[in-house]
């Protein structure tokens, strides 16, 4: 993070969304200033708020992709989660707190992942010596005979030598061996419950785990299946599952990103609080918010997080209602507003060739494994282009009427081997794209 200054963050983003810059500095700023409290004295690292931001947009206009790759780039734990599916403590439905459980969660399987394939070279190592066990047991020797058993030891190190040759040129994939797997025969159990009861669920999943503990179980598998799981349990062997946890919740605490999506559906309109009905509950909803965004304590299946430094980017299209209408604890508690440009017909066109991921580009990739040179006309892609601003549909939209348009030739070509080349022609967009459905999906 030293390295990855405002400008290098909006740099790496550029290469795959386009516009928006405004959006991209702000994000830049937020994610620079984590590491900037981080390496402030003390004392005053724990003043240092994190700068949560609104992302204020049409669908279709960059929101989550910008929260997504900043994830990406920062290597930080990142939940992404629309705050319509909560809903007021004591109703039926999720708490807020999940969020954040669901966060710690992500956070400890990164780490676990993580030192999985720090160990991962050492574990293949110590399951190819266990295979070559499996393959040729070691014999017991007689203590009476030293002779013999020194002649029989120096046999089987030969022996074993060749077959370990064998298995690493991949001659021995096929055979069969006997393996002992660890199974769980934990009950089918799920619960509905409100906020109070839904972290009793980990701990009855935990309860579960101590009542049913794994069993091991012979079973015949592939030497190439075994060599897999062999793989994991020498791995799961050398992990600190202590330290995994310890580190998973640090960097869910210190570093941990959510994306609140679709914060305006539990806005309520001005003069309408206090009312009857959703508005209740969507009022409701923020106020739960409030104190996870403030900075409360929550319990988990690891332990307990505080949530005072967990960055916040909340997005929503706010056409019904205005950032206003959040009750204003809320508001003050998302200092930075950054509203997001509508694409035009110049940004879409530019979405299909410039970014690193470009539909064009992946396109052209998928249809080079069959063999295939793919080529888009220029008025092709501006008729795909009018076709997704015709049709309301945002960037996504681009993917749609790509997909509606190349379809046929992604099922038919394979097995036309003769074709080497597929031109995509304003003429033949338009033939493909006039045969489905799409039609019924106009937006007035």
């Amino acid at each position: 993070m030293k390295d990855l200054t405002p400008r290098k963050i909006v740099a790496e983003l550029d290469k795959y969304i386009i516009g928006q810059d405004q959006a991209k500095k702000a994000v830049a700023i937020a994610v620079r200033n984590r590491w900037r409290r981080r390496n402030v004295e003390p004392e005053m690292r724990d003043e240092v708020a994190p700068k949560n931001i609104i992302l204020i947009g049409p669908t279709g206009v960059g929101k989550t992709e910008i929260a997504r790759r900043l994830s990406n780039l920062t290597g930080a734990p990142f939940l992404k989660i629309e705050a319509s599916k909560f809903t007021e403590v004591g109703y039926v439905g999720r708490d807020v707190e999940s969020m954040v459980r669901d966060l710690v969660e992500v956070s400890v399987n990164r780490v676990r992942t993580r030192e999985r394939r720090r160990v991962e070279k050492k574990a293949a190592e110590k399951a190819q010596e266990a295979l070559l066990d499996r393959l040729l047991p070691r014999p017991q020797f007689s203590a009476e005979d030293d002779a013999r058993s020194s002649e029989l030891a120096q046999s089987y190190e030969r022996s074993r030598e060749k077959m370990k040759a064998k298995l690493a040129a991949g001659e021995l994939e096929e055979r069969e061996i006997d393996l002992m797997v660890e199974t769980h025969s934990n009950p089918m159990v799920q619960i509905f419950s409100g906020s109070g009861i839904e972290h009793m669920g980990f701990d009855l999943q935990n309860l579960f785990d101590k009542l049913n503990p794994s069993k091991e179980q012979h079973r015949k598998m592939s030497v190439a299946d075994a060599r897999k799981v062999m793989t994991q349990q020498e791995a799961d062997k050398m992990l600190d599952r202590e330290k995994i946890t310890r580190q998973g919740l640090e960097e869910a605490q210190e570093s941990g990103i959510i994306f609140l999506d679709e914060l305006d559906k539990v806005a309520v309109a001005a003069g309408t609080r206090g009312g009857h009905g959703p508005d209740v509950s969507r009022e409701g909803v923020q106020r739960d918010l409030l104190p996870i965004v403030e900075g409360t304590t929550v319990t988990t299946r690891h332990g307990t997080i505080e949530t005072d430094h967990i960055l916040f980017i909340a997005a929503g299209a706010f056409h019904m209602a205005k950032p206003s209408d959040l009750i204003p604890e809320l508001q003050g508690r998302f200092p930075i507003r950054v509203e997001l440009s509508a694409l035009g017909k110049d940004e879409f066109a530019r979405i299909m060739l410039e970014p690193k991921n470009a539909l064009t580009k992946q396109y052209k990739k998928l249809f080079a494994m069959e063999g295939i040179k793919l080529d888009f006309q220029k008025a092709a892609l501006d008729y795909i282009v009018d076709k997704s601003i015709e049709y309301k549909l945002g960037a996504r939209g681009l993917r749609s009427i790509c997909e509606a348009i190349i379809t046929d030739a992604m099922f038919e070509l394979p097995s036309q081997k003769e074709i080497k080349e597929l031109t995509i022609s304003k003429g033949y967009a338009e033939e493909k794209f006039e045969k489905t459905k799409f039609k019924k999906l106009k937006v007035a």
